[in-house]
């Protein structure tokens, strides 16, 4: 009789939800065997035809998987290998590779690798995480270019005979694009992030995925069990009948709750007693808008202009922008569509020359509001675009990273500056704009009385806010534990908002993290928050959520939440308040 194997669980990132378990399939990506060998001045064009032939197959290649990702999933997932394309079009990538073959004499496929490896290792020390994710791509194209060159099929999927789980290094946006769902049915990765566009690919396609699990590889082996947790971000090697048994009805369970969250989409936002509240969305483009409608947002809280500049080579003209702008805007009427200004900067660079520059402290250095008034000439472009568009719908215009009130004031004359251009030029435009300024830096809150006098709206930027209160990075593991919504000094930087827009009656909306975690969703409207602006799919718990509830219930809340000096047991007040709540809710 066969030895049963010990349960071990390992705990990481959760990428992607769902459940899933079957045979591991490994697939250690290590580095390609490439060949090294000298070349005379009489190869050197044999090679560069091979290396043009090369960067065409790949190509090809990318140009099929882009469009089969559109047909089966749309231009918003499809949009992710037009920056893989745009890899392949890099002057300087192919120039530098050709100089370092005529220069060195060794074959094309040794100097390539050297040179994209200088490309993948700039993208990985950078501090910004969606940027950081990107070396990842540039690895995808080169790798495919490479194997191309070697001729190297690699993840075959044809050995397969059954479903299995997919353990892998880290997997490319292409690879994860081509992976067969009667193959594979969830996947686990040692590296890799929640951001990376591998993940999001997983996302999009439904594999249950779990990255950053670090060295589980050493503990598994081809056909061993797996269980995959892509909402705990658990992975269980050789879990028991107990263990299956428990997550098959977790599953169940978790597939009606979200059935039934989303029956109250198409309802009113109104709670128990009557009260109104309103829940936005945070979008990125106009691919977006499907979700958006979908999810029953009450309009978008948060447009992220700086993610239309970086997919692009040079800074969108004005036009370009309008045409953007006018779209979403016109699509979600009546609703209203609150743009933020351009946000980049430090370590969030588009591919502009002009907006290319190193320093110490990026988090402290020239971004947002700071670099666009730094640059007026394309600054006064977006405000213009956005102007032009407010005639075709209810937009809202936003300042991030205000610091000072001289910064709002001469963002206000430029925006005056462009209404009197348009006027001359017979342009039309919304005389009623509302202006309101994102709430993210320090100074900002201990200002906010001052800055309620010339603004419409208030936006709290929450994950920069509490980095900024705490000094603590979010992104580094050494001290990511100290980052914490509940800490005193931002319980009380958030009441002094708060305090301070009641104060003027100015309206309060808030993004980030913590908009998007739903145990504080009630606490949050009970402190006089006007709107919640987070991704399209976290809004129907949210919706549901407040509509089983009453003022009287938030009120309660926050009268224990002001008996509470700790931290952590805050976290557990707001924790329990969420999980009565819906037991109360589940159980009628």
């Amino acid at each position: 009789m066969a030895e049963k194997k010990r349960e071990i669980s390992f705990k990481g990132i959760a990428t992607s939800p769902g459940v899933a378990h079957g045979p591991a399939f490994l697939y250690l990506n290590k580095d390609l065997e490439i060949p090294t060998y000298r070349i005379s001045d009489s190869t050197i064009s044999l090679e560069k035809e091979r290396f043009a032939q090369a960067l065409v197959q790949t190509r090809q290649q990318l140009t099929a998987i882009r469009a089969d990702i559109a047909a089966k999933l749309g231009e918003k997932e499809a949009e992710i290998f037009d920056a893989h394309l745009l890899v392949l079009e890099d002057e300087a990538l192919i120039s530098e590779t050709l100089r370092e073959m005529e220069q060195s004499k060794y074959n094309i496929e040794i100097c390539f690798r050297k040179v994209f490896r200088r490309y993948i290792d700039f993208f990985s020390q950078l501090d910004d995480e969606y940027l950081r994710e990107r070396a990842l791509d540039v690895k995808d194209v080169g790798r495919r270019v490479l194997r191309n060159l070697i001729g190297d099929a690699g993840l075959n999927q044809n050995l397969l005979t059954e479903s299995h789980v997919l353990v892998v290094d880290d997997l490319t946006p292409s690879e994860t694009a081509n992976l067969d769902k009667k193959k594979i049915i969830a996947i686990v990765t040692n590296a890799g992030g929640k951001t990376s566009h591998s993940a999001i690919m997983a996302r999009s396609l439904g594999f249950p995925a779990v990255a950053g699990i670090g060295d589980i590889s050493d503990f598994v082996e081809n056909d061993d069990v797996l269980l995959v947790d892509g909402f705990e971000g658990l992975v269980i090697i050789h879990p028991s009948e107990a263990t299956l048994l428990r997550y098959g009805k977790i599953e169940l369970e978790r597939k009606n709750i979200e059935k039934i969250f989303r029956s109250s989409i198409h309802l009113e936002s109104k709670m128990l007693d009557g009260r109104p509240f309103c829940l936005q969305a945070n979008i990125d483009d106009v691919s977006d808008i499907p979700a958006v409608l979908e999810s029953g947002a009450e309009g978008v809280g948060l447009l992220r202009t700086e993610n239309i500049f970086l997919k692009r080579e040079s800074f969108p003209d004005e036009e370009e922008q309008f045409e953007i702008y006018r779209e979403i805007a016109e699509k979600l009427k009546p609703y209203s569509v609150t743009i933020r200004t351009l946000d980049i900067g430090g370590d969030k660079n588009v591919t502009d020359s002009r907006f290319r520059f190193e320093e110490t402290n990026p988090f402290l250095g020239e971004r947002g509001i700071r670099l666009c008034l730094s640059h007026p000439d394309l600054f006064k472009k977006q405000l213009r675009a956005i102007l032009r568009a407010s005639a075709f719908g209810n937009i809202q215009i936003m300042y991030p990273m205000i610091s000072s009130l001289n910064e709002v004031l001469a963002a206000n004359r430029l925006l005056e500056e462009c209404r009197q251009e348009l006027l001359n030029e017979g342009k039309t435009f919304s005389s009623g704009m509302k202006i309101g300024v994102m709430i993210e830096v320090p100074s900002a809150v201990l200002i906010a009385d001052t800055l309620a006098q010339y603004c419409d709206f208030f936006s709290i930027g929450s994950n920069d806010l509490i980095q900024y209160i705490l000094a603590v990075d979010r992104l580094n593991s050494r001290v990511a534990h100290l980052y914490s919504p509940t800490h005193p000094a931002v319980v009380k930087a958030f009441n002094m908002i708060m305090d301070a827009a009641k104060r003027s009656d100015t309206p309060v909306s808030i993004c980030g993290e913590v908009a998007a975690d739903p145990i504080y969703t009630a606490y949050l409207y009970g402190a006089g928050v006007t709107s919640l602006s987070t991704s399209p799919r976290a809004l129907p718990e949210k919706k549901y959520l407040m509509r089983s509830l009453s003022s009287a219930d938030l009120e309660k809340l926050c009268s224990e939440i002001a008996e509470v000096p700790d931290q952590d047991k805050l976290i557990d007040t707001l924790q329990a308040f969420y999980d009565k709540t819906i037991d109360r809710i589940m159980s009628h």
